[in-house]
């Protein structure tokens, strides 16, 4: 069944390839929109997703379920990205501002393939999810400059830690799976080949032609291009006293609101004598309520500058490794390493990173969506301020400790079960336990406690939720 499905793919890829060299118009086959046969490269992606694609997608439908359902996804947004190659091949390249456009049709696919993932952590098939989730921004390649090649290769690294967990979970039970993992991999296997020949340092443009535009329908199909700009917003300052007045008197509202402790400094100081609390009688005066003190207007605030982006950072200063704004960077490594040098990863956005050999400490702080791999720390290993962060000891930790963290995953080894974990302030914490056949057994840490008096000291315990 499965190649069947393959089969009939091909052929789809096939027909479609021979009615777009066939067209005048260029207006019924896969490149819509071009005049004449389709350029070498766009014939070569062709064949990846009549190959590799086709079969991930029929052995997905196999599967069925969530997995059939991302995969149906993942097959849209290599169709938009072969749309784009074929603008590109008929195209010259664009200004920077006017690129995005030509790209948000796939970037809009890999956000939805991501979002599924999110919105069926329950499924059966999560592992499958996950590592298409993690992998799929590979398609980004096209905006990568000048190695996309290893661009894919780190994400589909990224994808390895579970299918590794799909091959453990249907190695003995079914293979259908396993050929699933092997077909999904071999999709960016093959797509690295495919830049290595065709788009080596980034995406080929024509050197004739017109300039690209996404205008007259984008990339994907033929979609119709994205509405226009929304109207602006309704002008409340004019409907309160005038444009400028009222801009003037939100300022000062928020230059106010910004002293903090301060703000007290202009009240005035009201002696006894005029206290209601102290002196009844003046709850009786029926005579007209004196005027306060007019409030005092802060200059207004200057307009807010625009939040600057600073430049990623992996370096080693001394004995700190700094691994410092990445965003979106999935195979991070530090390698030669030594026991006395520490780790500091901050502010670090969907990435990974693995620290090879033996340090004192690791510290993550304000990270997001942060993946750490690491072999042995012979100190503590601290979350901060961190949201939705995956860890996995290799080899051994004495202590990790989870601060103000929401969303945090613990992974041991059969040597480090006996770390101590220290958590406050801390939400959806889960440590994963191996056992003798290799997979995990997640465990919730509590959040939630109970403290009662027992007549000598305060004794305080962990209540579980049933739910």
């Amino acid at each position: 069944m499965a190649e069947l499905a393959g089969l009939v793919q091909r052929l789809e890829v096939a027909v479609g390839r021979l009615e777009s060299m066939s067209s005048s118009g260029g207006g019924g086959g896969p490149a819509a929109g071009s005049s004449g046969p389709v350029s070498a490269y766009v014939e070569a992606y062709d064949g990846l997703i009549s190959g590799p694609v086709a079969q991930y997608a029929a052995l997905s439908q196999k599967i069925g379920g969530d997995v059939q359902k991302h995969a149906e996804m993942m097959k849209q947004a290599f169709s938009c990205q072969r749309q784009l190659l074929a603008t590109a091949s008929r195209s010259q390249k664009p200004a920077d501002s006017a690129l995005a456009p030509l790209l948000a049709p796939v970037s809009k696919v890999i956000q939805d393939v991501q979002a599924f993932r999110e919105k069926n952590r329950s499924s059966p098939h999560f592992n499958h999810l996950s590592a298409v989730s993690e992998s799929v921004p590979a398609l980004g390649w096209v905006a990568m400059a000048p190695k996309p090649g290893p661009f894919v290769k780190d994400m589909q690294d990224a994808a390895m830690f579970y299918t590794n967990r799909v091959l453990k979970d249907y190695k003995e039970k079914d293979k259908t799976h396993v050929d699933w993992v092997n077909a999904y991999v071999s999709i960016w296997a093959e797509l690295q080949a495919y830049i290595k020949q065709h788009h080596t340092t980034g995406l080929s443009w024509s050197k004739t032609g017109p300039v690209a535009s996404a205008s007259g329908g984008g990339p994907c199909g033929g979609a119709p291009p994205p509405p226009g700009p929304p109207p602006p917003p309704m002008d409340f300052d004019k409907s309160s006293g005038g444009e400028s007045g009222g801009a003037i008197n939100r300022n000062a509202l928020f230059a106010s609101l910004n002293k903090g402790a301060d703000i007290t400094k202009g009240l005035k100081h009201v002696p006894d004598n005029e206290k209601t609390h102290k002196n009844p009688a003046l709850k009786t005066n029926t005579g007209p309520v004196p005027a306060g003190p007019k409030p005092v207007a802060g200059r207004p605030t200057a307009a807010a500058s625009p939040a600057r982006t600073l430049p990623p950072v992996l370096e080693l200063d001394g004995k700190k490794w700094k691994v410092e704004n990445q965003e979106g960077a999935h195979g991070l490594v530090i390698n030669d390493t030594e026991l006395k040098q520490v780790v500091y990863a901050y502010k670090c956005n969907n990435s990974t990173l693995q620290v090879k050999g033996k340090i004192n400490s690791i510290t993550v702080d304000n990270c997001k969506k942060m993946g750490l791999v690491f072999d042995d720390v012979v100190g503590i290993i601290e979350m901060i301020n961190c949201r939705d962060v995956k860890i996995q000891v290799m080899g051994k930790v004495p202590t990790i400790s989870i601060n103000k963290t929401d969303g945090c995953h613990v992974y041991l080894s059969k040597d480090s079960l006996a770390c101590e974990i220290i958590s406050a302030k801390s939400s959806e914490m889960n440590v994963l336990v191996p056992n003798k056949d290799g997979e995990y057994t997640e465990i919730p840490v509590p959040e939630q406690f109970k403290t009662v008096w027992d007549g000598s000291k305060l004794v305080t315990t962990a209540t579980e939720i049933a739910g």
